[in-house]
């Protein structure tokens, strides 16, 4: 019965997502051209949802971990995986990432 008891209590705190360890910022930067009038737009260990300037243009990922870009500003929708080392073209306007 005790033992019972143990295994219900830690399947229902996993599923609950409670023995999960919290998640930790990416390490490095993810950087955004817009124009060649705008200063590139950086972002130091980025962590969850980042709207992305209005003239976002080209996202480049230096971080050791997955971005992922949303066509909307809340990181709701769909989304394209970067690779870290790598980088792709946004659309202008609402879009957004998260890492």
């Amino acid at each position: 019965m005790r033992r019972s008891l143990v295994t219900l209590l830690l399947a229902s705190g996993a599923a609950l997502g409670l023995l999960q360890t919290p998640a930790t910022a990416a390490e490095g930067t993810v950087t955004v051209f817009q124009t060649e009038a705008h200063p590139l737009a950086v972002y130091e260990n980025p962590r969850g949802c980042h709207k992305l300037p209005t003239a976002a243009h080209v996202l480049n990922n230096t971080t050791d971990g997955p971005v992922r870009i949303h066509a909307d500003p809340f990181c709701l929708g769909p989304s394209l995986t970067v690779a870290p080392g790598h980088g792709s073209h946004v659309a202008p306007g609402s879009g957004s990432f998260s890492a």
